[in-house]
């Protein structure tokens, strides 16, 4: 365990966020800090998780009466003691209880400390770290159970695991090299590429992941194009169930995008409303259409309106600029209520209501691997463990190819070396200091 010189404090909820808010203290000191600012509350002889009353004074002026709680090293969150104060709500009081904590010899906790603190103790390592910020951004209950998962430690024990997959063949290329002049193979080469090769697959397989887990962590953009008036405005107010946008039977009313949130079977959309897509010599319906075209280039999922009064013409050019930039799309015929064609493919009437389940159900269905979702396995929802799961793959390329070359152990055990350095990145195994600074500097004060 790390000893640490200071004791830190900060408001692990915000101030005035509701009837009680919360103070962490942490370091060596924290029992002595709870002692001056809570006289009576004799820190020294209380069990550690049994929460008491006492009163909080700075100096002789009664602050507040508090619900306390120690955590004594080394069973607290970050492995130091700790001790949690609850509070009334007030910003008043919260301020007032940090600065007496201040004088009674802590300093402000810098954002992330608390759980990088957590790490360097070894109470967690760097992936589960990074599921404590996922936890608290987590706005859908996909990107929640990502985070859980991830927390507990999925995804660490399945690279633990990886890693000491190869750690054993390592160490037996190590000893080849120790009796190099004896000439001696301890470690079977066939076996060593059969073990590469399904260390590859596991990987590939969880970087196959990343695009779900992209999509469960920030949400989904999904882009509504059509033609002029073709109903993606109405269409956005029946998703939302608002009127968002302005719904009006003149062609080229949106000249700008117009965007919100709503949760599907537990996963975040965000729909965009665009201008529609025509060629104009008005400036500003213009400016929309760019508008619209810029959307495209980020959406994950495109949903292409055609009402029975569309140009076709339009339509089809329309779509073969989205397969042109290989997006995945639904086709829909709006407006149902008003026309008796029967039409090939999707059709609704967002204005009655008609179809708009089964939409819903089919974009969830189109634009996410949900059998991937619910296996209850692994994703990967961090771009810096993608990464480093990429550039392990690249060395255990290197492996392969040197196995296939026939080249010798120093060599072999270099690439290995680099693929272990890599996959041990993402636990935090092995800790590069900017790494870390990336990582907490994001986390919120007293986190």
């Amino acid at each position: 365990m790390k000893n640490w010189d200071d004791t830190i404090v900060a408001p692990a909820t915000p101030a005035g966020s509701g009837a009680l808010a919360v103070i962490r203290i942490s370091g060596p000191a924290a029992l002595t800090v709870l002692a001056q600012i809570a006289p009576a509350s004799r820190p020294e002889k209380r069990e550690s998780h049994k929460a008491f009353v006492s009163r909080i004074f700075s100096e002789s002026t009664l602050l507040d009466e508090s619900l306390v709680t120690l955590f004594r090293a080394p069973a607290s969150f970050t492995g130091e003691n700790v001790v949690e104060l609850g509070l009334h709500g007030s910003s008043f009081i919260v301020q007032e209880v940090i600065k007496a904590c201040l004088d009674a010899g802590c300093r402000l906790a810098t954002p992330g400390e608390f759980t990088q603190r957590a790490f360097l103790n070894r109470k967690m390592d760097l992936a589960q770290a990074e599921a404590v910020g996922d936890l608290i951004a987590a706005e859908s209950q996909a990107s929640h159970r990502a985070a859980l998962q991830q927390l507990k430690g999925g995804l660490s024990k399945e690279i633990s695991k990886l890693r000491q997959d190869i750690i054993d063949f390592t160490a037996l290329i190590e000893l080849e090299l120790d009796f190099s002049e004896e000439d001696v193979e301890f470690a079977d080469r066939s076996r060593l590429t059969q073990l590469v090769t399904e260390i590859k697959s596991h990987i590939k397989r969880l970087m196959a992941s990343f695009a779900t887990g992209q999509a469960v962590k920030n949400g989904i953009p999904v882009v509504i194009v059509g033609p002029p008036n073709a109903g993606k405005s109405t269409l956005l107010n029946a998703l939302l169930e608002e009127e968002k946008a302005i719904v009006s039977p003149i062609a080229g009313t949106t000249r700008d995008v117009i965007e919100d949130v709503i949760i599907l079977e537990g996963i975040r959309f965000r729909f965009v409303d665009t201008a529609g897509l025509r060629k104009t010599d008005d400036l500003v319906e213009s400016i929309g259409i760019s508008k619209t075209r810029e959307q495209l280039s980020k959406a994950a999922f495109v949903l292409l309106l055609q009402a029975p009064d569309s140009d076709t013409t339009e339509v089809n050019t329309i779509e073969a600029e989205i397969q042109e930039r290989a997006l995945p799309h639904l086709k829909i015929h709006s407006k149902s209520d008003l026309s008796s064609d029967n039409f090939n493919g999707f059709s609704i009437s967002a204005s009655t209501g008609s179809g708009m389940e089964e939409l819903k159900t089919e974009i969830v269905r189109r634009s996410v691997n949900l059998e991937m979702l619910q296996a209850e396995t692994s994703l990967i929802t961090n771009l810096r463990h993608y990464e480093a799961l990429d550039k392990t793959n690249a060395a255990l390329n290197q492996v392969t190819s040197a196995l296939e070359s026939g080249l010798t152990g120093d060599l072999l055990a270099t690439d290995i070396r680099e693929a272990l350095f890599h996959l041990g990145t993402i636990t935090g195994e092995i800790t590069v200091e900017d790494i870390l600074g990336s990582i907490f500097t994001r986390f919120c004060i007293g986190k």
